[in-house]
């Protein structure tokens, strides 16, 4: 499999599985000697500083292992901020040019969820995503994968030795449903919970999954920022629910959004099986009315929320006219099944 150094589709609709946002780290690697593979999951992207360095030779944004003078090939293990399944690797070699990997693979393994859970260890059984392959140094190298697995944990293969600044694994998040199935409200679009933004009007500022991730937004590039509207209507964003369920409570964060935030927003529902949802003929159901916001701020409805008692499968949020917006919570009783 060659790498393609443009970005798919996917990777702006899906969710980065191993950020650091959602709880991705490196847990142990054979060799570090340059640069810390903790970097690998950072969710910003890598700098090149001149005339930075360190007592063991030039500072790298990344994960740099020593020249290798034995067989063999080094290696990291990292565990998933989300399991689920992956769907693209962008092995990213931004600022290795001389000192990149030649080739790479990636494995991945599954440990049981819950409290009795464990990272691997040498006995642990590891099943192959991407077989090695060239990478091109200093460049996005994206890998699109076609495996149907649901892994919490990957070991990145690197051969021989070298550098690489970041990996991503873009995918589906799908978490252990029957641990949260306790009769208690839950954010049913968390992004750890298995919610993902799957569609929307413009993203042109910042990515749509944003609205979704732990925490509030850290800055105004944290959150679903669409850009300045020239032309009549509105903005939209589209979310899979993690699980079909009946909403009690709405957060809508405008935090850090201040020139910026929408003037008004509204939230609608359906049931569907499919993720197909922007054609006009779709059934949307109004969950919540056009209501007016305020710049930086928490918004919490409950009480003025409509239709309650149904179950949905996915929301619609519309902001009016445009603007960004930093989470979306959208709390609720998961629809047991029948």
């Amino acid at each position: 499999m060659n790498p393609n150094t443009d970005a798919p589709a996917i990777v702006h609709t899906h969710v980065d599985l191993l950020g650091e946002k959602y709880g991705g780290q490196a847990l142990s690697c054979n060799d570090e000697f340059f640069a810390e593979a903790s970097n690998l999951v950072k969710r910003q992207a890598p700098v090149f500083i001149d005339d930075k360095y360190t007592d063991r030779g030039k500072w790298m944004d990344g994960w740099e292992s020593r020249r290798r003078r034995t067989p063999g090939h080094d290696w990291c293990i990292l565990r998933l901020g989300l399991p689920g399944r992956i769907k693209v690797f962008d092995v990213d070699t931004t600022h290795f040019r001389g000192n990149a990997p030649a080739r790479v693979s990636i494995e991945g393994y599954i440990a049981s969820i819950g409290p009795g859970s464990t990272d691997p260890d040498s006995t642990a059984e590891w099943q192959t995503i991407l077989e090695v392959t060239d990478v091109s140094p200093h460049s996005h190298n994206y890998f699109e994968i076609n495996n149907d697995g649901r892994w919490t944990h990957l070991r990145l293969n690197i051969f021989p030795d070298g550098g690489v600044a970041r990996l991503r694994a873009y995918g589906e998040p799908e978490p252990d449903w029957s641990a949260l199935l306790s009769g208690e409200v839950v954010d049913l679009a968390a992004c750890t919970n298995g919610g993902r933004a799957i569609a929307c009007s413009d993203m042109f500022f910042s990515p749509m999954n944003n609205l979704l991730a732990p925490g509030r937004g850290i800055n105004m590039g944290d959150g679903w920022e669409t850009r300045r509207r020239r032309t009549p209507g509105n903005d939209w964003l589209i979310v899979r629910l993690g699980t079909p369920g009946q909403i009690a409570r709405l957060l809508i964060d405008t935090c850090h959004f201040k020139g910026n935030y929408p003037d008004t927003v509204s939230l609608e529902g359906t049931w569907s099986s499919s993720d197909d949802l922007t054609a006009d003929d779709v059934e949307w159901v109004t969950i919540l009315e056009q209501t007016k916001t305020q710049a930086h701020t928490e918004h919490t409805y409950q009480q003025e929320l409509q239709n309650t008692g149904l179950n949905f499968t996915h929301v619609r949020l519309n902001i009016y006219p445009d603007g960004g917006v930093s989470r979306l919570r959208v709390f609720g009783y998961p629809k047991l099944s029948d």
